[in-house]
């Protein structure tokens, strides 16, 4: 009989069985499809060494006016501006006490320190720096106190804990001479409350204390506290407006150089007292350059949040909100939906999703600004950050289905939904989030499996081909070149890595585990049993840096479709054999007998690269029984 060629249809196929797939790919793992055949996924690097604190969910690559890059990275602690590999710190200050107002207390032979400071507002793991403390006495010196720490625990509404170190972050531990309480010149300035890293049932809009009070009170503290740590940002020149959502909105003056911290925006000189302070998402829109900022206060009623509310400041000046005949500013209320969920800025318009509803806003010029219209209900959308664009075109996660929208929503079919939403963590659905990778034409969703609260796997659209694919990699935010040379993605340990840089896995310095396999193949409609006695590989390893570079051809057959492979048949052949192809393998020989086959490569090995061609096997009948 002569050879049989194996070629495969594009992309990932789960809403069939195998076998009734055949002719498909059913599973794999760090690769993607060119040209309709499969390729192992390009590798990452670290940035660099140095990490961050917290869990980082925004990313923000921009340009100063020098020529500067930057990176915004924003963790559910704090918020950082990255240049050149290192990390510096701008998270906002709420709170600056006065001198005198923050004593502190230690026990013998304990390194707790307990710190008074009336109506602190504070939680665990806020940050706070102390300044102008004398010794207590013994081994808590000034310069133990004298610095950033994290608060251990919250003793009551006035007294909170930390745990004494030296300034190399080695713990210190008081002795009997530790008596005093660090005098009258202490001073402590206290980061904005950092959020949750886990999204906690019953937290949200409504929800406990969520919504009351106004910006620095204790009430709205407590809430921004109990609330998952998401960030949007956006440049405003050189500068950057961030947004810790549900929260405060400040200013970063590139000007005041990278150890200074960002500022509220309502606080800036010259922002008029309209200036919102607590918002879900803040976007600086490209072509009129206005600031806007969705589920804010509003103009009457500052630090009182509106879920629906949409304002938009004075064109070109971020301080002035108020809407007055003389300038641009203004204001939008949606009238569909319980809250603004996120805004996606296209080459033509502003799109902004409602829990059940999608909005076009566009700018109009004077005298409205702007104006929004309703495009659709009775749709969803997983988190703030599952939704991209790309051009015109916006494709998103709901909570049960993809989406597209080119002008009118549409379903996107889906030939891996079942795969990802029977395996999928609603509860930590806020941390979907949406990545382009634009040299390959992909949109990316970073999701965490049933199994995990945080992100482990991700599900690609190609756009281009038309196909998906999926795998399985930790990354809880990304951002696409441009202003950087590569993919930019965070991982979960606080290291940024540029991805499709190399071959290999930079996080665990190894070689990527990658592999892909076929559904069910088979003579006839499988009543037949067959055997293969020889096949001729065809794989290229052009890119490849190994010298010997090789993948791994696993044939396996089985006799019916819910049969398990890695058998042995009653004759004792194996059902299932592995055999490294080479680069110059032109032939290997095998003993396999079953119903049915499926192909599965795969690779390990560092500095590999491959993709498949066409290879061919030796297949014949071998009776029915």
């Amino acid at each position: 009989m002569p050879l049989t060629k194996l070629q495969f249809r594009p992309g990932i196929v789960r809403e069939l069985t195998s076998y009734a797939n055949e002719g498909g790919w059913f599973n794999c793992d760090k690769i993607r499809f060119r040209f309709g055949t499969p390729e192992k996924l390009g590798g990452w690097v670290k940035l660099s060494a140095a990490t961050y604190l917290g869990s980082a969910r925004a990313l923000k690559p921009f340009v100063a006016l020098d020529g500067s890059h930057f990176n915004g990275v924003g963790t559910h602690l704090k918020y950082y501006v990255e240049e050149g590999g290192g990390y510096n710190d701008i998270t906002p200050i709420r709170l600056t006490t006065s001198a005198g107002d923050v004593t502190f207390s230690a026990t013998n032979g304990s390194s707790t320190i307990t710190v008074s400071d009336t109506a602190h507002g504070a939680i665990v793991n806020d940050f706070v720096t102390f300044s102008g403390a004398a010794s207590l006495g013994g081994n808590i010196t000034a310069a133990v106190l004298n610095q950033e720490y994290q608060i251990a625990s919250i003793v009551n509404d006035n007294s909170y804990t930390v745990a004494a170190k030296d300034t190399s972050g080695t713990a210190v531990s008081a002795n009997s001479s530790d008596t005093g309480n660090g005098g009258s010149s202490v001073v402590g300035a206290y980061q904005i409350n950092t959020g949750l890293d886990t999204t906690v049932a019953g937290t949200g809009w409504g929800a406990g204390l969520w919504g009351r009070g106004t910006w620095g009170s204790a009430s709205s503290l407590i809430a921004v506290g109990s609330t998952l740590r998401l960030w949007s940002h956006d440049n405003f020149g050189e500068d950057l407006i961030i947004n810790a959502r549900d929260a405060g909105i400040f200013y970063w003056d590139k000007s005041t150089g990278l150890t200074s911290r960002a500022v509220a925006i309502s606080d800036r000189a010259g922002a008029d007292s309209t200036t919102p302070t607590i918002a879900k998402q803040v976007l600086v829109s490209d072509r009129d350059r206005h600031v806007i900022v969705f589920g804010c206060d509003p103009e009457n009623a500052i630090g009182t949040q509106d879920p629906l509310l949409i304002r938009f400041s004075d064109q070109e000046n971020p301080l002035v909100w108020q809407s007055l005949a003389t300038n641009t500013a203004g204001d939008l209320r949606l009238g569909s939906g319980s809250e603004i969920v996120t805004a996606v800025e296209t080459r033509q318009q502003i799109i902004v999703f409602t829990d059940v509803s999608l909005h076009a806003m566009q700018f109009l010029g004077p005298p409205f600004t702007f104006g929004i219209n309703l495009v659709s209900e009775n749709i969803t959308i997983v988190g703030p950050n599952a939704a991209k664009s790309i051009n015109d075109a916006i494709y998103w996660m709901g909570n049960d289905d993809f989406y597209v929208y080119t002008g009118r929503v549409q379903t996107l079919p889906c030939s891996v939904k079942d795969y990802v939403f029977s395996d999928f963590n609603a509860a930590q659905g806020e941390k979907v989030f949406a990545a382009l990778n634009s040299s390959f034409s992909e949109v990316w969703w970073f999701y965490p499996s049933s199994g995990s609260d945080e992100i482990d796997r991700y599900v690609v659209f190609d756009y281009q081909q038309q196909l998906w694919f999926f795998g399985t990699m930790a990354r809880t935010a990304w951002v696409d070149r441009g202003i950087n040379d590569f993919p930019l993605a965070a991982g979960t340990d606080g290291i940024l890595y540029q991805h499709e840089l190399g071959l290999n896995d930079g996080q665990n310095d190894t070689g990527l585990d990658s592999f892909i396999e076929s559904s069910q193949i088979d003579i006839g409609d499988g009543e037949n049993f067959s055997f293969i006695r020889r096949m001729i590989p065809d794989v290229t390893f052009t890119g490849s840096v190994s010298d010997s570079p090789s993948v791994n051809f696993i044939l396996q057959t089985r006799n019916a479709p819910g049969a398990a492979y890695s058998t042995t048949s009653t004759n004792g052949i194996t059902r299932t054999a592995t055999v490294p192809v080479e680069q110059f393998t032109d032939l290997v020989h095998v003993r396999l007998r079953g119903r049915s086959m499926a192909l599965k490569l795969q690779s390990t090995g560092e500095d590999i690269q491959w993709r498949l061609g066409a290879p061919r096997v030796d297949l014949r009948p071998d009776g029915r029984r």
